[in-house]
């Protein structure tokens, strides 16, 4: 079978503690399964610069530490692990299909464990630029800047990483960061000739015409400045679901949750979710790795027919 004619079993969407935990219960039920996951350095977990109250662990670690772990044994069970970022679905079918910027992966049943940092467009002129010079994805939109000026705003690993996607189509990279450090202070994106980061810069407006042209910035002092752009780049972090992907594919609560019941099964039969993306109320490792164990039994049993679902004991 050619990889594009692959189905695979189990499509996980989203690389937290729920979307792992998933996958290492998938694919040791011996599902074909794969995991989308938008950054390896993204994500609520990825960003806890200190953890300790997770069972089984020993000594304190961090979080990329913690999620490092999950990623290796979810791979080490078999799953696929592919870090690209999915910007459309199509879940009514007996086959699902989930659109990535390279290519349409199929399943049988998918699993969206994307977590809750998404925001809403918070600075002036973001929501009005969004599609016309504003965008939240790099590698979806940096070739439309090809030798020209675009600015990233965040302080993240995946900001820098992203800037640092930027910096091989842009003629000039300017990363904004709103705090005096960066949350990563090495990295190979840093070294880019065409990268200028500017450190302690709030962004407080996105102008322009019929396209982004400029943003205006206030520092510390509550000095404004103009720089000149053509593209604005939004990696800011909130605490709403992260669901923009799904386009009215899910139906979703009034505060944007993804509803399931106690099994993780949402209406659509084969479709499942895990972790903070369903709003749960209690925000912690642990319950988001419980919640993509069940989405993941509930997922084989939906596969395979059955009418409970199957234990997973140590083998």
């Amino acid at each position: 079978m050619s990889d594009a004619e692959t189905i695979y079993d189990v499509i996980i969407i989203g690389g937290g503690p729920a979307g792992f935990s998933a996958a290492q219960y998938a694919s040791r039920a011996k599902l074909k399964t794969i995991i989308l996951d938008k950054s390896s350095t993204a994500g609520a977990l990825a960003y806890t610069g200190h953890i300790e109250n997770y069972p089984g662990i020993t000594a304190p670690m961090s979080g990329k530490e913690l999620l490092d772990i999950f990623r290796r044994q979810a791979v080490g069970f078999g799953a696929e692990y592919v870090e690209t970022q999915v910007v459309g679905v199509s879940l009514e079918g007996e086959v699902k299909e989930v659109f990535t910027m390279g290519k349409a992966y199929k399943g049988k049943a998918v699993i969206i464990a994307t977590g809750s940092m998404g925001r809403k467009p918070t600075i002036k002129g973001e929501a009005e630029f969004l599609g016309r010079g504003v965008s939240y994805c790099a590698v979806c939109d940096a070739a439309f800047y090809k030798g020209r000026t675009v600015c990233v705003i965040g302080n993240s690993e995946e900001a820098v990483k992203e800037a640092g996607y930027l910096t091989r189509f842009a003629a000039t990279v300017h990363l904004i960061s709103p705090t005096p450090k960066l949350k990563v202070e090495e990295h190979p994106a840093l070294g880019a000739a065409n990268l200028k980061v500017v450190l302690g810069a709030t962004v407080i407006g996105i102008e322009g015409g019929e396209t982004v042209e400029k943003i205006r910035t206030s520092d510390q002092d509550k000095k404004e400045s103009e720089l000149s752009v053509d593209g604005v780049f939004v990696y800011l972090h909130g605490s709403k679901p992260v669901v923009d992907f799904l386009q009215g594919a899910v139906e979703l609560t009034e505060n944007e949750c993804i509803e399931i019941n106690r099994m993780m099964e949402t209406p659509i039969p084969g479709v499942f979710a895990a972790g903070d993306v369903t709003c749960t109320e209690v925000r912690q490792v642990v319950t988001a790795a419980s919640n993509g164990c069940v989405a993941a039994l509930s997922a084989e049993k939906f596969i395979h027919h059955r009418s409970r679902r199957k234990s997973d004991w140590g083998k």
